[in-house]
């Protein structure tokens, strides 16, 4: 029996409808794998859908979301002590555990047991970085063979963070964390391209509906800086520039619906180099995967 069942895909791909309801089914709890659902209050833009964690009227225990301030910094290594922290109590437990998301570093760290050391900063290569464009650190970004997480580089602050770990790890010898070799039944939500792009678009509309620009101006009058929203990307970065009045609402929406798509396309790159690089990924749809014979994690 494998240690983990793992469900990925895209956003909007239906990921936490399909976790849910399989851990009603096999007495699981659920382990998100989300880089921006850890922070608290940033619900919408994040796309918690934390009602969708009852099912038949049982909530289903989830972990990893709602474990910071908004405003703070969170990475690769923090994540994976958490994730241990959250799977060894669950295991005490006799529970099983399904682990979530779309943020393909995260849970590629999880399922190939990344060893990883913490990464401090480095001032004089952010000196040299802070004028490049986006695409000009994407490319420079791109040179390392170090792995990095290019599906959640979508703003410069965060670009200029991922090369930093990437020429951290390229020429610092590390003393190495262990981590433990996790077993996965790993399921990828598979959608034709264009039914995603409708999803995405529809599921923009509702949480605009719903108060995600609300969301975004409660944030700020927290006395989170604009700056620090902006790095968190996608929703974050265009809302807050909204909402700060740098654009109008309409190119707001424009350049954001563009951007999830590309982030969406960005995300199906790095679980097809997963795959590449040695995680065997059973590719269904929403539907296929809600209803599978839990015989397949079993075996």
């Amino acid at each position: 029996m494998d240690n983990i069942l793992t469900i990925l895909g895209p956003t909007a791909s239906g990921k936490t409808k399909v976790a849910v309801n399989l851990a009603h089914r096999m007495n699981a709890e659920i382990i998100s794998a989300d880089s921006r659902q850890v922070y608290r209050r940033m619900d919408l833009g994040t796309g918690k859908d934390l009602n969708d964690y009852v099912v038949d009227g049982h909530h289903i225990p989830y972990h990893l979301i709602d474990i910071l301030e908004p405003g703070t910094k969170y990475n690769i290594f923090e994540y994976q002590r958490d994730f241990l922290n959250a799977y060894n109590d669950i295991k005490s437990r006799g529970k099983n555990i399904i682990l979530c998301g779309g943020s393909g570093l995260y849970l590629e760290s999880i399922l190939r047991s990344y060893r990883l050391s913490p990464v401090p900063q480095n001032p004089a290569l952010r000196e040299k970085l802070k004028d490049c464009s986006m695409q000009e650190l994407t490319d420079i970004l791109s040179k390392y063979k170090t792995l990095h997480n290019t599906t959640d580089v979508d703003s410069v602050q965060r670009a200029i963070r991922a090369i930093e770990i990437a020429d951290y790890y390229a020429h610092t010898p590390v003393d190495e964390r262990p981590f433990p070799q996790i077993s996965s039944f790993t399921i990828g939500l598979k959608i034709d391209r264009e039914t995603r792009r409708l999803l995405i678009t529809k599921r923009l509309k509702q949480r605009l509906e719903d108060g995600m620009i609300d969301e975004i101006r409660g944030l700020l009058k927290e006395g989170i800086k604009p700056e620090d929203l902006i790095y968190y990307g996608l929703e974050y970065k265009f809302l807050t520039l909204y909402a700060i009045g740098e654009i109008s609402y309409d190119e707001m929406f424009t350049r954001l619906e563009i951007a999830i798509h590309q982030f969406a396309k960005r995300q199906m790159t790095w679980f097809r180099g997963m795959e590449n690089r040695g995680v065997k990924i059973h590719w269904m749809t929403p539907d296929e995967a809600l209803n599978m014979s839990l015989d397949l994690f079993n075996t």
